[in-house]
């Protein structure tokens, strides 16, 4: 993965979001809402797929655009919801991990899929 840093895009999301009085349209719960269709249409790619044929989309050219359409889409509902919530992705992520890392000891969870709840 390329270094992706919201911070250097996150004045232009706002630029484009005021230039079309857009905010108005832009409560939390519309924002929320917006994010999981666009991961629907993510999901949606993929649809019917096998795992095999998922884990290759990325060598059909058109497929891969697609996705990363869509991945830009969600990154962009994202950067509304933490700029209107003035909320820090990385400290987010980083305490996030924090408490994974409770839930899924290693010594329990290593090549493991169950939930946290049914590892013990």
């Amino acid at each position: 993965m390329k270094n992706a840093d919201l911070r250097n895009l996150a004045p232009e999301i706002e630029a484009f979001v005021h230039e079309r009085d857009w905010d108005q349209f832009h409560s939390l719960k519309n924002l929320a809402m917006a994010l999981s269709v666009e991961a629907s249409e993510l999901l949606e790619i993929f649809q019917w797929m096998s795992e095999s044929e998922s884990n290759q989309i990325s060598k059909d050219p058109k497929k891969k655009e697609k996705v990363e359409e869509e991945l830009a889409d969600i990154a962009v509902y994202l950067t509304r919801i933490l700029q209107k919530m003035d909320i820090n992705l990385e400290e987010a992520i980083a305490k996030k991990l924090k408490s994974n890392a409770a839930k899924y000891p290693v010594s329990l969870s290593k090549g493991n899929s169950k939930k946290y709840d049914d590892l013990g």
